[in-house]
Order: structure tokens, then sequence, then C-alpha cells
């Protein structure tokens, strides 16, 4: 029976091979001049005692490039799904063959666990050895980045976790929807959503985040500036600023910052009623809509008014910075790996018990 879903499965898996050979040399030849690079930067900057400006500008090397490779980390787990998952069973019923191989000596039961054993290694495979490969690529731009937390989903442990679960999930849903089609686009939309939800509503929460309070700058401290757009997704989901007043997001190296708020001693966030009463005029300034599109010169005056309003406010208030430290990355990464798997597990033992459960119900028929 493996050798039979070998057979079925080789061509695919071979095409995969192949383009995962040429991604592989890419990234090796590539991959060389990077690490090369990044080493001659280290030894420039080392020199004259200040490699902080340095590695951020290195980190923005290839970007193009590295937004490619981690795209493709991202994207195949979600092929495996639609492609490999969904096909797998919905296509034998949509072709009315389940009854053919299921009156041979090979059970039901044993035709879907070699099939799930088969294509779901093969699916775990595949997305490791690509992880593998990026990762190993984009080291020297992850070390001068760092910040290891933005490319979390794309490196080392859990895209094999994501790839296992596709296929699982594409396979659950031909199994219910019998029809390949319609099942390759419920499983692409299922997936993004659950990608989706794991990343910025349960990921989260897997640990308790730190905290760090620090006083209100006056210089870096702004009104309703424009913050990152991964601290604007987690203040959805995990609460967010409730004023105007938008402190500078410290700098904390490969730390996952989920919102920096401004608080007062019994944390209670800071709001734009408070902040009217405090500085009416420097608010009813903030609100008035610009002139002009882009960055519109400020007057000394105004800048002088902002600050000692922060001042004021900073009496009572301070920023309040909620992270997750550098050294959980790792706790993450296993942790992830383990809902995946397991949910794919779980996904596993739907599909044979209601594989099972449809035939016997039905006399044979599916």
């Amino acid at each position: 029976m493996i050798r039979l879903a070998w057979r079925q499965f080789r061509t695919p898996a071979v095409v995969s091979a192949g383009a995962l050979l040429v991604v592989a040399v890419f990234a090796a030849v590539s991959g060389r001049d990077l690490a090369n690079a990044y080493a001659a930067t280290l030894a420039a900057c080392d020199r004259i005692g200040d490699c902080s400006s340095a590695t951020a500008a290195f980190a923005r090397t290839d970007s193009g490039l590295n937004f490619g490779l981690g795209t493709l980390v991202t994207v195949v787990p979600a092929l495996v799904g639609v492609f490999w998952g969904a096909p797998l069973v919905a296509r034998e019923i949509e072709a009315g063959t389940l009854p053919l191989v299921w009156t041979q000596s090979v059970t039901r039961a044993r035709w879907l666990l070699t099939k799930l054993a088969v294509v779901g290694l093969a699916s775990g495979l595949a997305a490791g050895l690509l992880s593998l490969v990026v990762t190993r690529w984009a080291r020297p731009l992850d070390n001068a980045g760092a910040a290891m937390y933005d490319t979390f989903g794309q490196r080392h442990l859990v895209p094999i976790g994501y790839a296992v679960f596709a296929f699982a999930l594409g396979v659950t849903v031909g199994v219910l929807v019998r029809r390949t089609v319609p099942a390759m686009a419920v499983t692409l939309f299922v997936f993004v959503a659950v990608r989706i939800f794991t990343t910025y509503g349960l990921r989260p929460r897997l640990f308790e985040p730190s905290h760090l309070s620090l006083a209100l700058d006056p210089v870096k401290t702004g009104f309703g500036s424009a913050v990152s757009p991964s601290i604007l997704l987690n203040s959805w989901f995990n609460g967010g600023p409730t004023s105007q007043l938008d402190p500078a997001t410290p700098t904390i190296a490969n730390a996952w910052i989920y919102s920096t708020r401004v608080v007062d001693a019994q944390g209670h966030d800071l709001t734009d009623t408070v902040l009217n009463a405090t500085c009416p005029d420097v608010m009813a300034h903030a609100d008035a809509p610009p002139s002009a599109p882009g960055h519109v010169p400020v007057a000394d005056s105004a800048q002088e008014a902002a600050r000692a309003c922060v001042s004021k406010v900073g009496v009572s208030y301070h920023e309040l910075v909620t992270y997750q430290p550098a050294g959980r990355y790792w706790a993450f990464q296993w942790t992830e790996l383990a809902i995946y798997v397991g949910a794919a597990i779980l996904l596993g033992a739907a599909c044979l018990w209601w594989v099972r459960r449809r035939i016997t119900g039905r006399g044979g028929g599916i």
C-alpha cells in the first residue's frame, strides 16, 4: 500500500523536489555573498565603534529577495493544503473510484492512513527543508535587523506545522465537501483565517508578556502619529492606545512589541478627555486637519507647547510597553508547532472516523 501511495504521489513529489533544489542552489550562491557582506560590515563598523547604523542599513539589503523568499515559505503550506490535501479524497469521491478501491484487499482505514502518512510526511518535509534553506540564507539579515519575531512564521520549525496542518485540513474539507474545486477554495479560506487568528489572537496569549515602564520623553512623544502595522494589528486584538498621545516605540533587540500605551500608576489608559483637559491649546491644534498632505512644518512655539504638554502629562502618566523578550522565541516556536501538528492529528482522526462512519452507514457507499 505504501508503494501504491508513493506511485500515485510520485509526480507532485518529484516536481516539488526539483523546485526546492532550484531554490536551494540559488540560496547557496547568493547567500555566500550576503554572509561575506555582513562580515565586512561588522568588521568596518567595529573599527569606528558604532555598528547600530551600519547593521540597520545592512538589514535592508536584498529587501526584495528577502520578501520573496519569505513569501514563498508563507505560501507553500497553503499550496500543500490546496493541491495535495483537498483533492486526496475529494477527487476519488468525485470520480466514483472509492467503491472499487475499498473492495480490494486493502481496507478503507489502512488506505486512508497510508495516504495521510505518506503525503503528510512529505508535506512537513518539503516545508521544513524550504524553511531551513531560507532561514540559513536570511541569517545575516535577521542578525542585523535584530527583529526575529517579525519573520516568525517564515523561519525554523513552525512552517512544518503549518504545512502538516494545511494538508490535514485539505483532506478533511475534501471528505466533507466531496468536490475537488470547492474543497480547494474552502481549504485556502479556512487556512488563511486560522493563520491570522493564530498570529494575532492566540500567539500573543501563549505566554504572559513582559512590561517595561518608561517616563514620557517630550522630545520623542508625538500626537496621533502612525504606528507600525504589526503594533496596530496587535492593538486591535490585545488593546491599544486610547488617546492621541503617541510615545515612540523603544528599541528592544529581537523583542516582539505588542503595544505602547500611556497609563497612570494604576494602569488606566490616558484618554483624549483627560488630554484635552490638560492641554486644550495643543489638542485643538492637533485636531486641526493639515493644510497639505505629508509632513507639515510646525512652528517652534507649537513644538515647545507640545513638549510642555507631554511634560505636564508625564507627572501622572508614563509609557507602558508590552512585549515578549527574545528569550521566549524558541518556546513560541515549539508551542505553535505542537499546536498545529496536534490539530493535524485530530483532523486526520476525524477524517478516518467520518469515512468509516459514512461507509458503514450506507452499506458500502459514500
